[in-house]
């Protein structure tokens, strides 16, 4: 395979830069909607929504890391030009 063939395959960093776009909204919805069950728990009145929390917690988590992913590989894309 041509180098040619490998670098076309290669997402350019404007495609990354939206890609951390996605990812930061889909992140700060996570956070906002976590937030929000918080609120809604009432102990007192046995509210709890620990999964639902602890899942979107998670989700947010491994969106960070997905758009720190996508940061260090445009800095990668920007060090090779």
């Amino acid at each position: 395979m041509s180098p040619n063939a490998n670098e076309s395959k290669l997402p350019t960093i404007e495609e990354l830069e939206a890609e951390i776009a996605d990812l930061t909204q889909q992140q700060a919805a996570c956070q906002a909607k976590a937030s929000e069950l918080m609120t809604k728990e009432d102990p007192a009145r046995g509210i709890f929504h620990h999964q639902e929390i602890f899942q979107l917690k998670q989700d947010a988590l491994r969106l960070k890391t997905e758009i720190l992913f996508r940061k260090n590989k445009i800095a990668r894309l920007r060090f090779d030009q």
